[in-house]
């Protein structure tokens, strides 16, 4: 795990997140054992544990008594609803506000941002 000075619980969790949206880990297929997730990043098991048991909740994993964690249905697009949402909050709303401060109206924002999206 890299050490960006967030939980090392968060970041697992936040692994599990990264796989199922990008489709690595399906719906209905089974998570990583805690114990293999520790093995990996050669860390505490309780600490894989708490990660993985951070997505229960939130209805993203859900536990199989004796087999293990499952991806929930629907859960790529529950993540997926919540980092667009997460990612207006973060990115969008600010732009918004700074371009009011210019003045800019809906039609220059949008000229703006295709302006930009043409030199990727």
């Amino acid at each position: 795990m890299k050490d960006d000075g967030r939980p090392l619980f968060l970041q697992i969790a936040e692994q599990i997140e990264n796989a199922i949206v990008d489709g690595s880990l399906a719906e209905e297929a089974q998570a990583p054992s805690t114990n293999e997730l520790a093995a990996f990043h050669r860390i505490n098991p309780a600490t894989a544990a708490k990660g993985v048991n951070q997505l229960v909740p939130d209805g993203v994993l859900y536990k199989r008594r004796g087999i293990g964690m499952f991806v929930a249905s629907g859960a790529r697009t529950l993540l997926l609803e919540r980092r667009r949402e997460d990612f207006a909050r973060q990115y969008v709303a600010p732009l918004l506000a700074e371009a009011r401060k210019l003045g800019m109206d809906t039609e220059q924002i949008k000229k703006l941002i295709d302006v930009w999206g043409d030199q990727e």
